[in-house]
């Protein structure tokens, strides 16, 4: 879950300095594959019982914003 959640900002970065629309597309593709991928991992969280719902929801519905914001700009770029 580290990796993953890491990621996302790491490769945003590396969006926000891509040298063309392709290179953006495809840094903000991973983007969205890891916050995907550290939702999996928090859902898992939830639903073995290793920590309290109540502790784990706020990440997970951070985590699914951000999910939706970065389809969202995805599509947007798509467009364009």
């Amino acid at each position: 879950m580290i990796r993953c959640s890491t990621s996302v900002g790491a490769n945003y970065r590396a969006a926000q300095r891509a040298r063309s629309k392709a290179e953006f597309r495809a840094k903000l593709g991973i983007v969205l594959e890891e916050a995907d991928e550290t939702c999996f991992w928090l859902e898992l969280v939830i639903e073995d019982g290793m920590m309290a719902r109540r502790r784990v929801d706020p990440l997970l519905q951070e985590s699914n914003e951000i999910v939706a914001i970065i389809a969202a700009a995805l599509r947007s770029s798509l467009r364009q």
